[in-house]
């Protein structure tokens, strides 16, 4: 079958909208940067270094214990906001949890690559809902926001000159606004503990917290908060600036980099610190106390948490249980598993950083000198080129790690062992090669979460990611200026080769590192084509039904319409099913087939349609994939539930049974009758069934649908036994069965009878249907969906959901949903929820106008 053609969609202003933050953090990232250059001009990099070194040691401990004492506070935040849900974990999961969503989330910062990603892999994993894992998030930002306000105006309040270097308003104007604010604040405090009902902010519902539960959150904050500031109070240096003084200055500067939003309000926080500091403070002395700061508050953290889970992934692969006093640790471990892309990309990220820094920067201390002396020249030229070409590789190498790829896991460790020889080449920087030897390690036990076997260039480079890069671009720009000031610029600088030249060296690396990055940056721009659906072949067809017939779900057998394209794993034991509509890339239901084979083919299609511009949907999903479709980011919008029944418990005994029973016998006595005819059915019996479906179709004023249901199709039909039902001898209705042959769930597609036929048919077609199945060892059977069934118009619910419950409920004159959801229930079946998932920026009206105008025919789905 040829190649069907996709239009070129140019971006739309939604997507536009969408680049919109990137594009501020970045520019505010490189205001940042550039101020804080202009603040650090007079300081020389090997005194900020030499600083460092000297920092006493009992300060370092003391700067640790506070930080251990924060981050405590860190994990209350999530412990309140659960108690104030009334939702219950072990305490040991909220520590485990809170802990690697704080460390993981305050160092990777939010934008490009998280916000809060990290918090809603681990709670989604442990069962929390969205609108739990939002409520949390939303607790947290205003209980850190009312504290921070609180402990910042207070301390403004107490000592207004502290902001006199950084604003012109005078200190009794800056008090007035404090104790306006703090009166504010406890104001608000107050009202909120009075009013115990629920109040509107936003379009959400949201009910106050009990007194009780808002001191204690004031008391996490205020720690958290304190902590935090003694931290930094500890490491700069000594001054006549009090700590009450230093504490409004440091809110100020969290407010400014919360604000920014730069990951970690890098540059922006030290920015504000550095310029509201005392002329008396040296300006070297406050940037290696600012250094420190950012070591031991956020990657000493961070490094545990990259710790925690490579020892996790390293008991999971050995397949060891936790011993008894650990099992309810459990749960948040397996958790886990779904963070360790993003943790790992972030750290491989951080370690291309680190190369590319080393090759810029000359050596900071006297042993380090001398070291490199001691280097053949030619190593220590080499040394600085191929540091700058492995820390650009490993840039565009973490993009791929998290998209879960398997040739970027295998490229990261090639490219941090040579790591290590270039940093042993370059001067033996045994301490690079030491930090970089601990990355690796960390990243060994984790082979089993890079799973995906597309290529590298397959996967495009997202816009953040591109912004991202663009931002350490800008930096290393700072770095480098920074460190060789003193050089004036010379030509001849790029030819001088000597031991004690380390600003040759430096721009030698840069050329080639931007070369590099400019060569990857194309390599991804002229990555293989887009993938083009095609309808599937007959080929594809019998290739599907091997797979059919391996699984348990009926379902799949709506690949055999012959209205869809295939997309079939790398292995050929998983396929996925899909249409293309507009901009919508439609999948139907879940991956079919080998379950480890499914991550991989929804990453694959997810691919796909991005490079095509398109938005990948997946339509009339089980719960089977929830952690799938969390863990990838997308949206999960409920759709309504699938009714089951279960064939082990079902009769006609008892009295929960007597209406089923009335109907069949009364179905009895009307002459009614039962059979199942074997596929493949012959062409006399399609032929009256053909004139069921016509008239059934015009009595409805209807035309055959595709996608997600059957049509009348001969080739199609043949594949399936067929339940028929006659009326004194005449067929007066069908239903094709779609059965697995593991049987353990049945189900129909087609479903059509005659006008004239008696009124209790249907509901005595699928008694007789399940009485046969149940005889044939069929454990369940689908009585098919209730499209809007199920869903919440609560109180903080999403706009759609009380769209849906309001369709469901007053929609009675477009479509039955509640007469359907009432027949069902005569069953007593389990009602399984259904969704549709798609990306998070998609929008869901735009999907379900793609999705309604395939299944009705009434548009091409592929052009």
């Amino acid at each position: 079958m040829p190649f069907h053609r996709i239009d070129v969609q140019y971006p739309s202003l939604h997507r536009l909208k969408t680049a919109l933050p990137y594009v501020l953090t970045a520019l505010l990232f490189a205001l940042g940067t550039y101020a804080l250059y202009h603040l650090l001009r007079p300081v020389d990099l090997k005194q900020v270094m030499t600083q460092v070194r000297g920092t006493p040691p009992h300060i370092i401990a003391l700067a640790v214990l506070a930080t251990l004492v924060g981050y405590t506070a860190l994990i209350g935040y999530d412990w309140s906001a659960l108690k104030y849900l009334g939702r219950k974990l072990p305490l040991p999961t909220i520590m485990t949890g809170g802990f690697l969503g704080y460390a993981l989330g305050n160092t990777i910062g939010a934008g490009p690559l998280t916000g809060g990603a990290v918090r809603y892999r681990i709670y989604s994993a442990l069962g929390l809902t969205g609108y739990d894992i939002a409520a949390i998030a939303i607790f947290g930002s205003m209980a850190f926001g009312l504290g921070a306000t609180i402990i910042g105006f207070a301390a403004l309040a107490w000592h207004p000159h502290a902001l006199e270097t950084l604003t012109t308003i005078s200190p009794q104007i800056l008090r007035g606004i404090a104790i306006c604010a703090l009166l504010l604040s406890f104001g608000l405090i107050f009202a909120l503990g009075l009013r115990r009902s629920e109040f509107r902010f936003r379009g959400h519902g949201f009910k106050a917290p009990s007194p009780g539960l808002m001191i204690g959150q004031l008391l996490f904050t205020a720690t958290d908060i304190l902590m935090a500031a003694i931290v930094l109070y500890l490491l700069l240096p000594a001054s006549d600036l009090g700590f009450a003084t230093f504490l409004a200055v440091f809110a100020a500067a969290i407010f400014a980099g919360v604000a920014s939003h730069v990951p970690g309000g890098i540059g922006v926080f030290e920015m504000v610190i550095i310029a509201a500091l005392p002329a008396s403070v040296p300006v070297d002395q406050a940037a290696a106390g600012l250094l420190l700061y950012r070591l031991i508050y956020y990657l000493m953290p961070f490094a545990l948490a990259l710790v925690l889970l490579a020892l996790s992934e390293l008991r999971m692969a050995s397949g060891k249980a936790l011993p008894s006093h650990l099992k309810a640790l459990a749960p948040v471990l397996s958790a886990t598993s779904a963070v360790v892309p993003l943790a790992m990309a972030a750290m491989v990220f951080a370690s291309g950083i680190v190369m590319l820094l080393s090759s810029m920067i000359p050596p900071t201390s006297e042993l380090a000198e001398d070291l490199e002396l001691l280097v053949p020249l030619g190593f220590v030229e080499g040394g600085a080129l191929l540091s700058s070409a492995i820390g650009v590789a490993l840039l565009v190498i973490a993009h791929g790690m998290l998209r879960r790829t398997e040739g970027a896991y295998w490229l990261a460790i090639l490219a941090l062992t040579a790591g290590i020889a270039a940093a042993l080449m370059q001067g033996l920087d045994y301490d690079r090669a030491v930090v970089l030897a601990l990355m690796l390690l960390a990243l060994l036990p984790c082979r089993r979460e890079f799973y995906r076997s597309t290529r590298l260039t397959h996967d495009p480079l997202s816009p953040g990611w591109l912004m991202l890069v663009g931002a350490v671009v800008i930096a290393l720009l700072a770095v480098f200026f920074f460190a060789h000031k003193a050089t004036p610029y010379s030509s001849d600088l790029w030819w001088q080769f000597a031991a004690n030249k380390t600003v040759p060296r430096a721009l030698r690396a840069g050329l080639v590192g931007s070369i590099i990055l400019a060569a990857l940056v194309l390599l991804m721009a002229l990555r293989p084509a887009r993938m083009r659906p095609q309808l599937a072949s007959a080929s594809d067809l019998e290739k599907a039904a091997c797979i059919v017939a391996e699984q348990g779900n009926p379902d799949a057998n709506f690949v055999f319409t012959g209205d869809k394209a295939i997309l079939f794993s790398d292995s050929g034991r998983a396929f996925l099913m899909y249409r293309v509509q507009g901009r919508s890339w439609i999948a139907l239901g879940d991956p079919v087939g080998d379950p480890e084979d499914a991550a991989q083919l929804v990453w694959e299609f997810y691919d796909a349609a991005n490079a095509a511009n398109g938005r990948a949907v997946f339509y009339e999903v089980s719960s089977d994939y929830l952690s799938l479709w969390a863990e990838m980011g997308f949206a999960i919008h409920k759709m309504g539930e699938e009714a089951v029944v279960s064939l082990d418990s079902f009769s006609l005994d008892g009295n929960g049974r007597k209406k089923l029973r009335a109907t069949w016998n009364r179905a009895g006595r009307e002459g009614l009758s039962f059979e199942v005819l074997s596929a493949p059915i012959d062409d006399t019996t399609l032929s009256t069934m053909r004139e069921i479906s016509d008239q059934w179709l015009e009595s409805k004023n209807s035309s055959e649908k595709q996608f997600s249901v059957g049509r009348f199709d001969t080739d199609y039909l043949r594949r399936f036994p067929v339940a028929i039902v006659r009326h004194e001898g005449r067929m007066v209705a069908f239903a094709n069965i779609l059965t697995a042959e593991r049987k353990e769930l049945a189900t129909i597609d087609l479903m059509r009878h005659l006008d004239d036929a008696p009124a209790s048919l249907m509901e005595y077609l699928f008694i007789a249907l399940m009485l046969y199945l149940n005889e044939e060892g069929y454990h369940a059977f689908s009585l098919g969906m209730a499209p809007l069934a199920g869903l919440e118009a609560r109180h903080g619910s999403r706009w759609t959901m009380k769209l849906g419950a309001l369709v469901y409920r007053h929609g009675g004159h477009f479509y039955n949903f509640e007469g359907l959801r009432s027949f069902k229930d005569k069953f007593r079946p389990d009602w399984r929820s259904r969704f549709v998932v798609a990306s998070r920026n998609a929008n869901i009206l735009a999907v379900a106008a793609d999705a309604t105008a395939l299944i009705s025919g009434g548009v091409e789905g592929l052009k």
